[in-house]
């Protein structure tokens, strides 16, 4: 696995990124735009997965970062979830789903292999050296 210097470097947290911005252009569109609550809850959910792979990367110890990758994985499968409520109320088609589903699916992948080479590094972080 790549030594990262900053979050950003990570493929995992840029993809994350990529995925906030895609719910925020389909969240704009339509009878979407117009479900106020619904709106703003994907949107949260969709924040918090970058958000907790940058702040327990941060955090400086392994411990805490898989902690916090576990949150933005449990944030993946929420996500997941309104994604699929989205599309029963035809907020979204097909295709938009199926688009959705699988950067989801990707970025849970990552960061499950990322929780895995914690757990069997040597390493304990920066914060314990």
């Amino acid at each position: 696995m790549a030594k990262y210097r900053n979050f950003e470097d990570m493929p995992v947290w840029q993809n994350s990124r990529a995925l906030v911005d895609l719910i925020y252009n389909i969240s704009n569109q339509q009878n979407f735009a117009k479900d106020f609550q619904f709106k703003d809850h994907i949107r949260r959910t969709a924040i918090s997965i970058p958000s907790n792979i940058s702040e327990g990367f941060e955090r400086d110890g392994n411990k805490e970062f898989i902690n916090f990758l576990s949150i933005a994985k449990g944030s993946c499968g929420e996500l997941r979830c309104q994604v699929y409520i989205a599309l029963d109320q035809k907020y979204i088609d097909q295709k938009q789903f199926d688009e959705l589903y699988e950067r989801i699916v990707t970025i849970v992948k990552s960061i499950s292999n990322l929780i895995k080479y914690l757990q069997n590094s040597d390493l304990k972080g920066r914060k314990y050296k």
